[in-house]
């Protein structure tokens, strides 16, 4: 016989609630994957364009700046402002004249101590990365690291230095291992060609799988070559 007080008629069966618990968890979890991606990305966004608002306000005259006119502030003003004027740059730098002034402050700065080791070295890295013929951290690979059978991801970071390869004796590739989940943090390797196994994802693709802790796996595309 079966306890009508403990099993009162029309009780939902305990799968029931199970199956409830499960979908608002599911609902909770697709939430949280929709907002939060989206949130972070609008705050940085927002927080890019407050930094040049307000650097934007500080230099231009109040009589340029649209809000003096108007009962509100424009957002994004001081990143249209900052676009221009590197456009300006860019074109009088294009120039005769702009180039002999470069040229000239680029001298001056080469003899000044403590400056110039800082300014050639960050204009390197600026000219490296935005250079459109540019193949660093053009190509994801794998290389066995930090023992043997031990596999991590990797950039190649361009190409060899002659010295390089005239002490060592053979062709190396200068890889970058970042670090994880923080790839602004890593190792300069010198690695024989043969060792690396090239990959078809993409840099954007290979940084997703080290941020996320390789949760987000990029799609498969087959085997490539090493370029």
């Amino acid at each position: 016989m079966t306890d009508s007080a403990s099993d009162p008629a029309g009780s939902p069966p305990p799968r029931f609630h199970q199956s409830i618990g499960r979908r608002l968890r599911g609902w909770l979890v697709a939430g949280i994957l929709v907002t939060v991606p989206l949130a972070l990305t609008a705050y940085i966004v927002w927080q890019l364009v407050g930094y040049f608002d307000s650097m934007v306000e500080r230099w231009v005259p109040t009589s340029l700046n649209p809000g003096t006119y108007l009962p509100f502030k424009i957002p994004g003003y001081g990143v249209v402002v900052v676009a221009l004027g590197l456009t300006v740059i860019g074109a009088i730098t294009a120039s005769l004249i702009g180039r002999w002034a470069v040229g000239l402050g680029d001298r001056i700065i080469a003899r000044t101590p403590l400056i110039s080791g800082l300014y050639g070295a960050i204009k390197q890295i600026v000219e490296t990365v935005f250079a459109q013929k540019s193949e660093t951290f053009r190509q994801v690979v794998l290389v066995e690291y930090p023992r043997r059978d031990a596999w991590t991801i990797a950039f190649v970071c361009g190409v060899t230095h002659t010295e390089v390869v005239r002490e060592v004796g053979e062709e190396l590739l200068p890889i970058y291992v970042p670090t994880t989940p923080n790839p602004t943090s890593g190792f300069l390797l010198f690695v024989p060609r043969g060792h690396v196994k090239p990959l078809k994802m993409t840099v954007e693709e290979a940084l997703k799988l080290i941020v996320s802790l390789g949760i987000v796996l990029p799609p498969d595309r087959g085997a490539d070559t090493l370029g």
